[in-house]
């Protein structure tokens, strides 16, 4: 179940940019090719939750999203407390005897 919001948490992320990259008219190529990735492979491990984009690519991804930078690292932020407090529980859970 925990795994559930997990996903949940990464799909919050991820929804919301393939939902902005739809609006703004642009394809998974579009983006990769702007932001010098090999493949559009990158954007849909973004919009399926199995990766986050990196930090240093958030502005230039909020000026092709037209999305506001605040909104977008606010989202960025939550997931990654999220995902690092799970992680963080799973471990000790791990650890207590």
């Amino acid at each position: 179940m925990k795994k559930k919001n997990k996903n949940k948490n990464k799909n919050k992320l991820g929804t919301f940019l393939k939902v902005k990259r739809i609006e703004a008219g642009l394809t998974q190529l579009d983006i990769s090719r702007a932001l010098d990735y090999t493949s559009p492979q990158f954007i849909s491990n973004w919009e399926r939750g199995t990766s986050h984009p990196p930090i240093r690519l958030l502005v230039e991804l909020c000026k092709m999203l037209k999305v506001n930078q605040d909104e977008l690292f606010d989202l960025v932020l939550e997931v990654t407390i999220e995902d690092v407090t799970n992680d963080l529980k799973r471990k000790f859970a791990r650890c207590k005897g």
